[in-house]
This record gives C-alpha cells, sequence and structure tokens, in this order.
C-alpha cells in the first residue's frame, strides 16, 4: 500500500476520519445517494459515478442540497471528457442544424445486479445527447430488443428512442451481450460528424456529398482522467458549479421515462 494511504472498513468511517480533498463515489448506484449526501453536509466536494442515481428525487435531493450548501457535485459522464465527443461538439456549429444522432455502446458484460442495462450503459448515450442538444427531449422510449440469463444477472439489448424539438431524433442501441463497439454519429445538414472510441481514428467528419470521411486529430488522454483531473482543479478552485449535477438529473429524468416505458 502506498504510503500515506489508509483502508478504511466503512464509508462513514472515512468521512469520519477528516483530511480528505475530495471523495469519488464509485459505488453501486443505489448507494449514490446516501454517500454523496453525506459528504455534501459535510461540505467535502464530491464526484458521483454515473447514474447519479437510480431514482429521480434522489437525483433533485442531492442537487438542492448541494445548492443549499454551495458544495462542489460533480457526475461523472466519462465519455462527455473524451477528447474526440469534445472535439465533435466544438466543431458542431460549423455543420448546420443536427437532425439525427445515431449511437450504439455494447460489449460482452459486465452483467450486474446493481443496474440494468438502460441506466449502466444508457446514462452515457443520453449524457452526450442532452449535452449537445442542450434540451430535454419531447419524447423518450426504450424497448428490450433481446434478453438472457447471464452469470447471475442477465444480458440485455435495449433501444433507447429520443425525439426533441424540431423533429431532432435519437436512435441508441445498448447491450452487455454483443461484441464491443462505442459509436456515436451526429448528422448534420451540411456533414456527419462520427466519434468512434474503438477506431484508429476516433473522431471523423464526413462533408455532404462526400465519399471519404475526413480524420480529425484529437489529444491522446484517457477520459477519465480527464475526469478527475478537472474534479481536481475544480477542488482547488473552489469552484462549485452546479451544471455537471445539472446534467446528471436531467440524465436520470430522461432514463426514468425510458424505464417507464418497458
Amino acid at each position: 500500500m502506498p504510503a500515506g494511504c489508509a483502508i478504511f472498513a466503512d464509508w462513514r468511517e472515512m468521512l469520519g476520519a477528516g483530511e480528505l480533498d475530495g471523495l469519488i463515489v464509485a459505488s453501486p448506484p443505489a448507494t449514490h445517494a446516501q454517500i454523496a449526501l453525506a459528504a455534501i453536509e459535510a461540505g467535502l466536494p464530491v464526484l458521483i459515478e454515473k447514474p447519479l442515481t437510480l431514482d429521480l428525487d434522489e437525483a433533485r435531493m442531492l442537487r438542492d442540497q448541494a445548492k443549499r450548501h454551495a458544495s462542489l457535485a460533480m457526475a461523472a459522464h466519462t465519455h462527455l471528457c473524451h477528447p474526440a465527443y469534445r472535439a465533435l461538439k466544438s466543431r458542431l456549429p460549423a455543420f448546420g442544424a443536427v437532425r439525427e444522432i445515431r449511437s450504439e455502446a455494447s460489449n460482452i458484460g459486465p452483467f450486474r445486479g446493481d443496474a440494468p442495462v438502460l441506466w449502466d450503459w444508457g446514462a452515457h448515450d443520453v449524457a452526450m445527447c442532452l449535452d449537445l442538444l442542450g434540451a430535454m427531449p419531447e419524447r423518450a422510449k426504450a424497448a428490450i430488443v433481446e434478453t438472457r440469463p447471464a452469470e447471475s444477472s442477465r444480458g440485455e439489448t435495449v433501444e433507447i428512442e429520443l425525439g426533441f424539438a424540431g423533429g431532432v431524433s435519437v436512435t441508441t442501441r445498448v447491450s452487455n451481450m454483443l461484441p464491443k463497439r462505442r459509436v456515436f454519429s451526429v448528422h448534420c445538414a451540411n456533414a456527419t460528424l462520427t466519434y468512434d472510441d474503438l477506431a484508429p481514428e476516433k473522431l471523423t467528419i464526413e462533408a455532404q456529398g462526400s465519399a471519404i470521411p475526413e480524420p480529425v486529430k484529437i489529444p491522446a488522454d484517457l477520459p477519465l482522467t480527464v475526469v478527475v483531473r478537472e474534479f481536481a482543479a475544480a477542488i482547488a478552485a473552489g469552484n462549485a458549479d452546479a451544471s455537471s449535477l445539472e446534467l446528471g438529473v436531467a440524465v436520470v429524468a430522461v432514463l426514468a421515462r425510458c424505464a417507464g416505458s418497458l
């Protein structure tokens, strides 16, 4: 164990020991609210793994308490910090109105008993869509395409459909029973921008009428490294910006609507 590190049998004991600069909550989603609330009430900056919670009332409560205590609380949607996604977002305005978003995210496993595929995988894609479009969908639904028992849980393939103002449509397929894939394509009036996390060129732009996508050079930073680095920087700056947490609540709201349609 590295010098200066300590191991605690219980998170309450760790919080009680003090001398923490911040807390990262990467526990089962059903426990996020209790742990994060304790950190907020103790005045401790907290970074909460996605999904923020599995319950919309809990998510709103965390947001309200963070504002009340003027405490730094951030939701960790790691793909928002991927250099390819950020480059896609920054270039998007040059290609006209967004017309459609299509994405796929899959892997064989993990088969989690604590978070359904909709919440585990879907949180990433919903976060990117809300962040890009800056609005909540007018309609949201999901359907289970395929399911089968797997280990102590089950495998699922779920299709999410969102509809936004102006006719912008989103179709996302997430699965823990299909080969590994992570593609997020934004179809604009004048081009299609594609973030493919498994491709050698992680961001490409295919202009309308062109048959050859143009690769975009991006930094090689790992998104999780970026998340933690920005959390540490926010702590050092005394930043209590609530935008990350607001997005986390919005993601929970959309996923709850989708879950209600299953």
